[in-house]
């Protein structure tokens, strides 16, 4: 079965994740990116269900699953190797987007015999600049209990985040509670306080572990500079086995922007021999 929840070291202490599952057959997990939730995954996890089994979380911080004051890759790897154990999965394929990459690719350095295959979508293993902050701090400027509609928190949103994609996928992360009106699902706080562990690079551990050598897909967008020729030397040095191709007429949301042409990577990628 692999490494087992209780067994994690302090500093990988797990939360139960918040999930939705599908299909059965082999194990798929699929991971959302910063500031998104299970949700994301709902149309591709019901494409992949005929042939596997897809588990779908929501990462600490987001959606349903708990909130944290603590946010490192090394603690999402953690709750995902304890998800599995949960499910009674000894390996999977894991697939990740953005944030979810980088917890995908943590995953499978930290725990390489419970990774059959891995698949990041537009994020390379280097660290980012913390381009979110912004964000993050225009979404806790918000009182949420001074409104009263949708329409009015988005418009509120507007000048200091002007694209309305962007203000429309940050809204699906609130919800209402009857009688006591809107709230963040996301831990906002959480995410400002965390804000520079999530743009660090993944980190080969334990000290002086090898590259991880099972099969590995990089997919990234045409329209997107999330992952370019600079990061492949990186992607080759710590995922040695892996291939890195391109969705020309996507953006960083591949998924989203070139649906069919993804799937079809995917399930190529995943029922090869």
């Amino acid at each position: 079965m692999g490494l087992q929840a209780a067994a994690l070291p302090p500093q990988t202490q797990h939360v139960q994740l918040h999930f939705k599952e599908y299909g059965r057959g082999r194990a798929v997990i699929l991971l959302h990116g910063l500031f998104g939730s299970s949700d994301n995954w709902h149309s591709l996890a019901l494409r992949l269900s005929p042939s596997f089994h897809v588990l779908v979380p929501d990462q600490r911080n987001h959606g349903q699953s708990p909130h944290s004051d603590r946010m490192s890759y090394e603690l999402m790897a953690a709750d995902v190797a304890a998800l599995m154990d949960s499910r009674g999965i000894g390996s999977a394929a894991v697939l990740g987007h953005s944030m979810g990459g980088k917890t995908a690719m943590q995953f499978a350095l930290q725990f390489p015999d419970r990774v059959e295959r891995l698949i990041v979508v537009d994020m390379a293993p280097r660290a980012y600049a913390p381009v979110h902050r912004g964000v993050m701090a225009a979404l806790l400027a918000l009182d949420l209990k001074l409104f009263s509609t949708r329409q009015a928190i988005e418009d509120a949103l507007a000048p200091e985040i002007p694209d309305v994609s962007v203000r429309r996928f940050l809204l699906k992360n609130i919800g209402t509670t009857p009688g006591a009106g809107f709230f963040w699902k996301l831990n906002l706080r959480g995410l400002l306080d965390q804000n520079e562990s999530l743009y660090r690079p993944v980190s080969p551990t334990p000290s002086g572990a090898g590259p991880f050598s099972k099969p590995g897909l990089f997919v990234r967008g045409g329209k997107s500079d999330y992952l370019g020729p600079d990061d492949e030397p990186l992607i080759r040095a710590l995922f040695s086995n892996s291939e890195i191709r391109t969705v020309p007429e996507a953006g960083h949301w591949v998924h989203a922007d070139a649906p069919e042409a993804f799937l079809r990577m995917v399930l190529d990628f995943l029922k090869a021999e």
